[in-house]
């Protein structure tokens, strides 16, 4: 893909692809095809049936069943029922292979040399394709089971032939073997057939297939013993018969305990023990070597089973674990929120600490906003301010604007356009003082902010102090998810940071800083997109803390346009990404802070900033899934567990920050849209950074509608 370069900055040349998001999005969706392919897989092979289990059927209506024996077969389109001959009887096992009960029927049959017929589940025959290739070795034959042991009466006729085509398919792939022999799940003698069995069964012998019921059947729906199994297979007159046995579900315990008895009663009458199709008399067998394209495709499915059980498996545990993180860190967030209430009461207690202080003001086409910023700070009631904006090359006569305002205490420097963290490393060379506070041109400081914001620094061990950022374009759903995301999801979990010693982000709308601090953490870099992160990373790791003040607060405006927040917030991902790469060596750092920026903060933002957003599709996905395919209960009930949860976590976050609860009607639609928004945006961010490609400074439109309660 062509890509072209647009902006140099130092040493450093951004690229940006003509089409950057094409190719991410086809990855994602063949992710999440596969994903529910996966999924439709494997509830296709478990969803009806699992070994071991009893259900009581409902009521037949017996239909007109054909007579003659218990193998129907179609005659010019009519079943037809074919008896086995005299005096031989056919062993049959149904719903195997079962890695615990067939070695035992195995070792029975071939130590009373019985041949036996066993009915595959295709399901289990790849599951299970070792001990179906015994099965074979020893003589036995093979039939068709359906691939999950679905009642061919009761599933739509596509799904019917899927049973069919995928139960072929599971035997020539476990086995090498092609069947025509099939016994319908849940059926039995042809006298017990009700109308849809009938239809089913004549189906499957029009398809080609030779339905084979029993005459004998041991199973029985309350679990028999082994007297009632051994008595009701016994032979009965002279004819053939064929018996019904379980090597898997069923009644499977109890056939390995009455087998040897079973056998010994047809031998004491004088049966032979024959398999489906010898007793038949069939010239041909019903079983074959499978053909080279169907064997390859049965081994296909194989894989594809093996391979969707892991990753669904693996998803699933996923999804568990997040879901398990998720609650421990609202637990601890709302846990640890008092605490640092009264921290924060601590750290500006007793008489004010008032130095002067340099503010830096980066602005970029501002020209909207700037004059609104530089008069809250004009008006702040810190006595000692010096205001420094940096017009870093605008074009807008975002300059003009401070110059012509004639302010005292703001200096103006112009620059050609370098990108925010160059402004900011000017605005640091050229400030008066050691106290630095950074804002971005549209943020607007309340009169108190200042004081407020500096007050932690007077302990030396601290190197910066996050402000509490607030949105102040609140109109429109955007405006108030941005703002619910502000209160809960950045400064709520800064509250918490705080509380573990590893905040990862001063924002750039409101930070304050020590002077020699910036400077031991190599000052504000232009490597990375996110220079507030990495400049707080820094600041750990040159051996400072870093705190928030939740009561110094920011106004700033948030994107107004799906447009501006896509890009803004690819651009936070995307930096935030090359911070933690930057930094990933930080846990053998000899100072504190930086060992508990890469043994907790770097983590923390892994797990919830980058490996959240890419499992989220797939929680959708499941959920979406759960609905669709009879989950819909537990679904909705674990969906509204969580949103009840999220509402009281997201209102104690308002009430934290004495902020209106009217906004919190929107969450359940911020749930439901921007929160899918976002993650698209980290997922695309990902790939971005996954592929290499480096991104250019995104400018946003301003509208200056910032509101500040008064």
């Amino acid at each position: 893909m062509a890509s072209s370069p647009v902006r140099r900055r130092g040493a450093h040349v951004h690229y940006v692809t003509r089409h950057p998001a094409v190719a991410h999005w086809v990855l994602l969706a063949a992710m999440l095809a596969t994903l529910l392919l996966a999924l439709g897989l494997q509830t296709l092979s478990s969803s009806t049936w699992q070994p071991g289990t009893a259900t009581t059927p409902p009521a037949r209506v017996v239909g007109s069943t054909p007579s003659g024996g218990p193998v129907l077969v179609a005659d010019d389109g009519t079943l037809v029922g074919v008896p086995l001959q005299e005096r031989t009887v056919a062993l049959t096992f149904d719903d195997g292979p079962d890695p615990r009960w067939t070695p035992q029927i195995l070792d029975i049959l071939a130590r009373e040399h019985v041949p036996a017929t066993f009915f595959i589940v295709g399901s289990r025959a790849v599951e299970e394709s070792e001990l179906l290739h015994q099965v074979v070795a020893a003589g036995h034959e093979l039939g068709e089971h359906t691939w999950s042991h679905a009642d061919l009466a009761k599933v739509p006729s596509w799904r019917a032939n899927l049973e069919l085509s995928l139960g072929q398919l599971g035997v020539a792939g476990g086995a090498g073997i092609s069947t025509s022999l099939l016994r319908p799940p849940y059926s039995s003698s042809p006298q017990a057939l009700d109308a849809p069995e009938l239809k089913a069964a004549q189906h499957a012998a029009d398809a080609g297939y030779l339905v084979v019921l029993a005459d004998r059947d041991t199973k029985d729906w309350a679990r028999p013993g082994v007297a009632q199994i051994v008595a009701a297979g016994s032979p009965k007159g002279t004819g053939g018969h064929i018996v019904l046995l379980h090597d898997g579900g069923g009644n499977r315990s109890q056939t390995v305990a009455a087998l040897p008895a079973l056998i010994e009663s047809y031998r004491a009458a004088g049966y032979r023990f024959t398999t489906v199709s010898e007793g038949l008399g069939l010239p041909v067998g019903a079983t074959r070597p499978a053909a080279a394209i169907p064997a390859l495709q049965g081994q296909v499915l194989g894989f594809a089973v093996h391979a969707s059980g892991w990753l669904v498996t693996a998803v699933s545990w996923a999804v568990l674990g997040f879901g398990i993180l998720s609650l421990l860190r609202t637990v601890l967030v709302v846990g640890l929120a008092p605490r640092h209430v009264r921290l924060s009461a601590l750290r500006v207690a007793g008489e004010p600490w008032l130095p002067p202080v340099t503010v830096l003001v980066p602005a970029y086409n501002e020209a909207v906003g700037i004059e609104r910023a530089v008069r809250s700070l004009v008006a702040s009631d810190h006595p000692q301010l010096e205001v420094v904006v940096i017009d870093d090359g605008s074009t807008d006569g975002t300059g003009d604007v401070v110059e012509h305002l004639g302010l005292p205490g703001v200096r103006l420097i112009r620059q050609a356009n370098a990108g925010k963290a160059a402004a900011l490393r000017t605005g640091t060379r050229s400030a008066s003082h050691d106290i630095l506070v950074m804002l971005d041109g549209d943020t607007v400081f309340e009169p108190d902010t200042i004081r407020l914001l500096i007050q932690p620094l007077r302990d030396p061990a601290v190197g910066a102090v996050s402000g509490n950022t607030k949105v102040g374009n609140r109109t429109g759903l955007l405006g108030r998810w941005q703002h619910l995301e502000y209160v809960t999801g950045f400064n709520l979990d800064r509250r918490l940071q705080d509380m573990l010693g590893c905040i990862t982000t001063v924002p750039g709308a409101a930070g304050a800083f020590r002077r020699q601090a910036v400077e031991s953490a190599g000052e504000l870099s232009s490597e990375t997109l996110a220079e507030d992160t990495d400049l707080t990373m820094g600041v750990l790791r040159a051996g400072y803390r870093v705190v928030h003040e939740e009561r110094a607060r920011a106004w700033t405006e948030a994107p107004s346009s799906v447009n501006d927040l896509w890009r803004q917030r690819y651009r936070w991902s995307y930096g935030t990404m090359q911070c933690i790469w930057k930094h990933r060596r930080a846990a053998w750092d000899s100072t504190s802070g930086g060992r508990r920026l890469g043994l907790v903060g770097i983590p923390y933002m892994l797990l919830f900033q980058v490996l959240l957003p890419l499992l989220a599709p797939a929680i959708d996905l499941f959920a979406l899934y759960g609905l669709l395919t009879g989950d819909a209960g537990k679904v909705l009930t674990v969906w509204l567990a969580f949103a009840l949860l999220q509402l009281a976590t997201t209102a104690y976050a308002l009430r934290l920050d004495h902020e209106s609860l009217k906004p919190l009607w929107s969450l359940p639609l911020q749930q439901v849209f921007y929160r899918q928004l976002i993650y698209l945006v980290v997922i695309q961010s990902i790939a971005s950074a996954v592929a290499g490609a480096r991104l250019p400074w995104h400018k946003l439109h301003r509208s200056g509608d910032v509101v500040v309660p008064s």
